[in-house]
């Protein structure tokens, strides 16, 4: 992650902004501007790490917006310690020693970034640990919270998890709405074939058997297997094998810790889950000031 990039600054400064973090009431009003204190990190929960990177680019950041910082930051993290690691319970993520009223401003900034982005890289290594042992692997969506869509997709990659499209630009995906408007799955395959961008890989949602045959017939490069059971993907399975070249194959919809190791024994490629990202729980993380 390059935590320099011109849309991660942008992202972080306006959580900073939003927050109105250089205007910060009662740490104004409680605290000694010349005040020192050292924060630290910690994991109350097992959980795998994200998002340590962004604890230093948002102090920066904070001090640009500011003006008025000339205190220095250190930020001391253990070796072992770094996104995708796997945290226990109680242990320390990192140490920031720097101005008490800056450390206090930026604190919720912090946090807010650091739980999300471990929560989704705790619940991609469970899925990705479910179908350990597969060929199964397991993808994000573009089901992102706005605007943090890098960021929640660096968070996939953490878990162990792989990146899908990461826009509308990145690849051909033929949806149930594009198959309806283009009047069937034919026309819609005709006109991606003729249409597409250099050397796009089209792929294509279906939701039957009787889908899936159409779509090999007329040009699908891939196969999105939309809400399909487990028996039916086995059938979409033995029904690829056969047709001379390779076709990738995507389950998607339903997907979840109960069910993903049963589709993934049924030898798909890809398993696309919209929970990393949407609904995955944060990390409970907390900060700890102390006078230094």
């Amino acid at each position: 992650m390059d935590w320099n990039s011109r849309r991660i600054t942008a992202v972080l400064e306006n959580a900073l902004l939003e927050d109105r973090a250089t205007r910060d009431a009662t740490s104004y009003a409680c605290v000694d501007p010349s005040q020192r204190a050292a924060a630290t990190i910690l994991a109350k929960q097992d959980c795998i790490l994200a998002g340590i990177g962004g604890i230093a680019r948002i102090l920066d950041i904070y001090a640009v917006l500011d003006g008025a910082v000339t205190a220095h930051y250190e930020v001391t993290t253990h070796p072992e310690i770094f996104d995708g690691v796997r945290l226990h319970k109680g242990q320390s993520v990192a140490v920031i020693r720097h101005n008490a009223r800056v450390l206090l401003s930026c604190e919720r900034v912090i946090l807010n970034l650091m739980q999300r982005l471990s929560g989704i890289a705790t619940l991609t290594r469970k899925f990705v640990n479910a179908v350990s042992g597969t060929k199964a692997r397991i993808l994000d969506t573009r089901k992102t919270a706005p605007g943090l869509r890098m960021l929640d997709k660096y968070a996939v990659r953490c878990g162990g998890g792989q990146n899908h499209r990461l826009d509308l630009s990145d690849g051909v995906l033929i949806k149930n709405n594009h198959i309806a408007l283009a009047g069937g799955i034919v026309p819609a395959l005709e006109r991606a074939v003729r249409n597409r961008r250099g050397e796009q890989i089209i792929e294509i949602e279906v939701r039957t058997l009787e889908e899936l045959n159409q779509a090999l017939e007329h040009g699908a490069e891939a196969i999105l297997l939309d809400n399909m059971s487990v028996d039916n993907v086995k059938l979409a399975v033995a029904r690829c094998s056969t047709v001379g070249r390779s076709i990738p194959l995507e389950v998607s919809g339903g997907v979840n810790l109960e069910n993903v190791r049963g589709y993934a024994d049924t030898g798909v490629n890809f398993i696309s889950v919209g929970a990393l990202t949407h609904s995955a729980p944060a990390v409970d993380l907390s900060m700890r000031i102390t006078p230094a």
